[in-house]
């Protein structure tokens, strides 16, 4: 199995920017599904983004127009970029692997432990 590690999270303005990394112990394109999810306090995790080995995309309404989920399967990384953050945004953020997907997004067989983002307006 594949492992994942993810980092760039942190403390941002509303308006600002980050860019979360995932970085996999294996090759990222074997993955039929990479994506991310997140989680906010006493809410429920939930499907932020994801990529599938063809190159399909999807994102949460929520997101769309201003996150970017990218992969750069020679370093085995997974990227989602952040713009224009919302303080509505605040959570911790998961990298997840799987064999398919579940509506939208991936159906995880790995996950990552997560990476805080926090925005204050």
């Amino acid at each position: 199995q594949v492992q994942l590690v993810e980092s760039g999270g942190g403390s941002v303005q509303a308006g600002g920017s980050l860019r979360l990394s995932c970085a996999a112990s294996s090759y990222t394109g074997s993955r039929y599904c990479m994506g991310w999810f997140r989680q906010a306090p006493g809410k429920e995790r939930e499907g932020v983004a994801r990529l599938t080995m063809y190159g399909s995309v999807a994102y949460a309404e929520s997101v769309k127009g201003r996150f970017t989920i990218s992969q750069d399967n020679r370093k085995n990384t997974l990227y989602l970029q952040m713009d224009s953050l919302k303080p509505v945004d605040t959570a911790m953020y998961y990298c997840a692997a799987g064999a398919g997907t579940t509506g939208a997004f991936c159906a995880p067989d790995q996950w990552g432990r997560g990476t805080q983002v926090t925005v204050s307006s």
